[in-house]
């Protein structure tokens, strides 16, 4: 994969992640620290609360709750309603239980029946304009499936061109040739020819053959080489990789180092697999 269309890629992909991260927040994490999640269906709450809002509601102290401040209450089993309290009116028998008079901002009229306290599951304390139609929709079939579908295709999308890249680079260096050795020159019909050998002078004497650093060749240029550093970093043991980053510190990796750890990753990425 082309170097710029990769960097381009990897943005993309880090903000479509980080957008499914953030509704994941919105939705459910809301729930980890006591938050109650509710979508507005009607608009008698207009303009405090539009229509296809989604509201986070924290449970308080019935006896804590004031006129005029809005509560999430049960209308029915079924049904949960937010409106604004208008009164609270306490039971003649018994002092220990009120109930409070409604009335929807929108509405012109107040509730037709008391709200006791003991359905009141709490007060909104803030709003998320028109997320409560795509919270509506993913909590229920067929908007579930789409949602796992397109998880699973992102997540795909991400890891895909990283797996393709890393096979590339495997296969690069079996289609390349190694260069060919020259030819010995031939001699000429003379001394050499008839089978006498030369006798050589101290000067021209054979030398000890000293240690020859590998050819450029034959080293992996350090981008190939950064990308099985990252994939190393993710899937070798922290030895081995500690072991990889001490080697890359002397220099770049001759291919056939690079084969060698790359089999290893490839090994632990298909043992992950399986």
């Amino acid at each position: 994969m082309n170097h710029k269309v990769k960097k381009v890629w990897d943005i993309v992909s880090n903000v479509l992640v980080g957008l499914v991260v953030l509704l994941a927040v919105l939705l459910v994490g809301a729930r980890l620290v006591g938050l109650q999640v509710f979508t507005v269906l009607s608009g008698s709450m207009e303009p405090t609360y539009h229509t296809g809002s989604l509201i986070y509601v924290k449970k308080v102290d019935p006896f804590t709750i004031k006129e005029g401040q809005p509560i999430t209450f049960l209308l029915d089993e079924d049904t949960v309603a937010t409106h604004r309290v208008v009164g609270i009116v306490p039971d003649e028998e018994d002092p220990t239980v009120i109930r409070f008079r409604t009335k929807g901002d929108a509405n012109e009229a107040e509730d037709g029946g008391l709200v006791h306290y003991k359905n009141v599951i709490g007060t909104p304390i803030f709003s998320i304009p028109r997320l409560g139609y795509l919270a509506e929709y993913i909590q229920h079939p067929p908007g579930m499936y789409v949602a796992i579908s397109v998880g699973a295709i992102l997540l795909l999308l991400v890891f895909l061109p990283d797996i393709f890249s890393e096979d590339n680079q495997e296969e690069t260096p079996k289609k390349q040739r190694p260069p060919r050795k020259p030819k010995a020159p031939r001699h000429k019909q003379g001394a050499f020819s008839q089978g006498h050998k030369p006798r050589l002078t101290e000067a021209q004497a054979p030398q000890p053959a000293a240690e020859v650093p590998p050819a450029p060749q034959d080293l992996v240029p350090q981008e190939r080489t950064e990308q099985l550093r990252r994939a190393a970093r993710k899937l070798l043991p922290p030895e081995e990789y500690q072991a990889l980053t001490a080697r890359l510190a002397q220099g770049p990796l001759t291919r056939e180092e690079y084969r060698l750890v790359y089999r290893r990753v490839k090994a632990q990425r298909d043992a992950l697999a399986q």
